[in-house]
């Protein structure tokens, strides 16, 4: 994707946005994704309620994805100021074949094209960085901009699946990449 560029530091940028890996110093972020109404509803609440919680559930999640695969969610930031709007990036679940694109935005920044600009620079990455052949998605039925945004992707439905663990059965995309 043109101005679209991968640092040796981790960072992808693009028009107006810096992602980088998360770390540690995220704990506030991650607080605010997590407990924001618009995730829980259409995601779900993971129940983290504290900094403590939430430092164990990026060690255990995020840190752990970057160590064992070299890929994870990114801190999504203003380029200007640096300023943590969200995150985009990718995951790995044990019932899947191939990593996941996710995002989430603050709701602040939402309906901006942030998500977007983030998201197309994901795939790039996945793709040209990663060598990464498949991509999917999963998302709640009724997340209409979020299967907006997945599609505009390039991502097709696959069909419905139910996560392991919950009762509600969800929507899987999924695209080549090469």
């Amino acid at each position: 994707m043109p101005g679209t560029e991968l640092t040796a530091e981790w960072y992808i940028e693009t028009e107006r946005l810096v992602l980088r890996r998360l770390t540690l110093n995220d704990v506030g972020l991650m607080l605010s994704v997590w407990n924001d109404p618009a995730f829980m509803q259409h995601v779900g609440d993971r129940g983290i309620r504290t900094v403590e919680e939430a430092e164990t559930a990026l060690k255990e999640g995020a840190l752990t994805l970057y160590q064992d695969y070299g890929y994870g969610p990114y801190c999504m930031s203003l380029k200007p100021d640096r300023r943590p709007i969200g995150i985009c990036g990718l995951f790995r679940r044990d019932n899947l074949d191939d990593p996941d694109i996710g995002f989430a935005i603050l709701p602040d920044y939402c309906g901006k094209g942030f998500a977007s600009e983030a998201a197309h620079a994901v795939v790039t990455h996945a793709r040209d960085d990663l060598g990464l052949r498949r991509l999917t998605a999963i998302v709640s039925p009724d997340n209409t901009a979020s299967i907006g945004l997945i599609e505009k992707l390039g991502l097709t439905f696959d069909g419905g699946i139910t996560m392991p663990g919950e009762e509600d059965e969800i929507s899987l995309y999924s695209m080549r990449l090469v």
